[in-house]
Order: structure tokens, then C-alpha cells, then sequence
């Protein structure tokens, strides 16, 4: 494997213990992570929410994982910066198929992964062992191609988690997972829908891994998470959905005979966007298959 991507790969995880809190506003395409390291962000990361919707597709694995793949390879090939992939629950059913889907997603040039416990055939959350049999499994893969690849284990037990009714059961039941995913090979929990900052912190406090926590109404703000000791903010689909409203806000003024000066003066121009896209390399732009 490139030694380059193997420096990525160390350098996203130091990101993760440094000073600040690690943002990543979700990206879809090249542009996006053009965009952001343009502004000099220190890593990109993807959500599979927005790269299914803007191809066309409901999330959830419905994206053939060939086109996965190849947007993977696309956007970790544009830039210069560690890439992290939302890759839901590895587009796989056995330890065999996702040993070899995680080969393939390295091989994109990636340094990162999402990996939740979320079984998309039962819609229930995989049994603890089988998790952590699956995350082994990652590392492993993760070893052998040399890339000590940053394992950000999701765990939706308060998105999905049936028989975790109460506050306590649920941060208890995460507590669990969280251990016990880092006991087998995960560098990072995610417990998107855990907002609370009093649960926020036990889970902080309890496990020694770094915390992600997604952007969503009720999470604390920014100075209140550094204090609780979160490392990470997520944004995924929420980026999105900004690009969107913006969208939709004009679209409904021009429909008015209104917001042409909004387009007209509009600070981000064609050169801008031709700037960016011209820091593509070659071998990137022509991965388009």
C-alpha cells in the first residue's frame, strides 16, 4: 500500500487526540472535499445519506457498492488530506464478504470508516459478539494492507435499539458496546441521537476512546462539548441539507421574478469553481467509470 496513505492514516488519528475538536462538515464529491481543503480543513469525511441522495438512491446501502467505490476512489484522489468514509455496515453479510469489501475500501485511498452495528436484513442492531467479531475482522484487513485505518465503531442503540427504552438502559447499553468495540480494534464510538450532555460526559469519562457526536437539535454547543472532552462533530447529511435550503430559497424567489441580484452578485464565482476543479490530478479526473 502507499506509504503516503499510511502517513494519512496516522495523521487523522492524532487529529482525534489533539486540543481542538475535530469538525467535519460531510462531504458527497470531489468538490465538496476540494471545497474544504481549499479552506484548509485537516480532513474530509463523507456521509452515505448525501452521497445516496445526490446519486439518486435512498440510504441504506441501496448505492451499488461499485459506485461507492468509485466515488470513494474519486474524492480520496482529489485531495491531499486524510479521508474518512461513512460506509454504513460494510455492504456485507458475512466476516468473508466484509474482509474482502474492506480491502476494496482501503484501496480507495481512504484512512477512516464508519461502521455501525446497524443489520440492514433485520433492521435490529447485530449482538455484541457478532460486532466485535466484525470489527476484528476490519482490523485485521486494516493490518495485513499496512494502513492503521481510524475505526469510528456506530453504535445506534438510541436510534435503533430495541428493549433500551430508558435513559439508563440506553447509556448503559452504550457503555457496553463502546468497550467492548475498542477492546476488539476500534479507535473511536459514534452514538448518533445521544445528545444529553450529562450522558455525553459519563460515556466520555468512562471509555478511553475519543467520542463522536452528530450535529442534530439538542446537543450542546461547541464549548460545552470540549469541556464534556468530545473530540469529534459530525455534520452528516446536515451539510447537505444547508446546500439545499439555500437551493430552494432562491428557486422560490426566481419562480417570484425576484433573487436575480443574489445570482448575479454572488461572491462565489465560475473562475472560483474552475480554480478549485483544476487542482484535480489528472489520474482523478479520468477515474470516472
Amino acid at each position: 500500500m502507499d506509504s503516503s496513505q499510511k502517513v494519512k492514516a496516522e495523521q487523522f488519528k492524532k487529529l482525534h487526540h489533539g486540543s481542538e475538536i475535530l469538525v467535519l462538515p460531510n462531504i458527497w464529491d470531489q468538490l465538496g472535499a476540494l471545497l474544504l481543503e481549499s479552506l484548509e480543513y485537516p480532513a474530509v469525511a463523507t456521509a452515505s445519506a448525501s452521497v445516496a441522495w445526490t446519486n439518486g438512491y435512498t440510504d441504506g446501502e441501496h448505492v451499488p457498492f461499485n459506485e461507492v467505490l468509485t466515488r470513494l476512489k474519486n474524492i480520496a484522489g482529489s485531495v491531499n488530506l486524510p479521508v474518512t468514509a461513512d460506509v454504513e455496515s460494510g455492504y456485507a453479510s458475512t466476516d468473508i464478504e466484509l474482509e474482502k469489501n474492506v480491502a476494496k475500501l482501503i484501496s480507495t485511498g481512504i484512512v477512516g470508516i464508519n461502521f455501525e452495528d446497524h443489520d440492514k436484513k433485520t433492521d435490529s442492531l447485530f449482538s455484541l459478539e457478532v460486532q466485535c467479531g466484525r470489527i476484528k475482522v476490519i482490523r485485521k484487513v486494516a493490518e495485513a494492507m499496512n494502513v492503521p485505518l481510524f475505526i469510528n465503531a456506530r453504535t445506534d442503540v438510541y436510534l435503533r435499539g430495541k428493549g433500551f427504552n430508558t435513559p439508563e438502559e440506553k447509556l448503559n447499553e452504550t457503555l457496553r458496546r463502546g468497550k467492548a468495540y475498542v477492546d476488539a480494534g476500534a479507535d473511536g464510538l459514534f452514538p448518533p441521537a445521544m445528545k444529553d450532555k450529562d450522558e455525553l460526559a459519563k460515556l466520555v469519562s468512562a471509555l478511553s476512546c475519543p467520542v463522536n457526536v452528530i450535529a442534530m437539535p439538542g446537543i450542546p454547543d461547541f464549548r460545552t462539548l470540549k469541556q464534556i472532552g468530545v473530540r469529534r462533530v459530525s455534520l452528516g447529511p446536515g451539510f447537505l441539507k444547508i446546500a439545499i435550503k439555500a437551493m430552494k430559497q432562491l428557486a422560490l424567489k426566481l419562480k417570484n421574478y425576484e433573487g436575480l441580484d443574489e445570482v448575479i452578485n454572488n461572491e462565489v464565482s465560475s473562475d472560483d469553481l474552475k480554480k478549485l476543479v483544476g487542482k484535480l490530478p489528472e489520474s482523478s479526473k479520468l477515474s470516472r467509470s
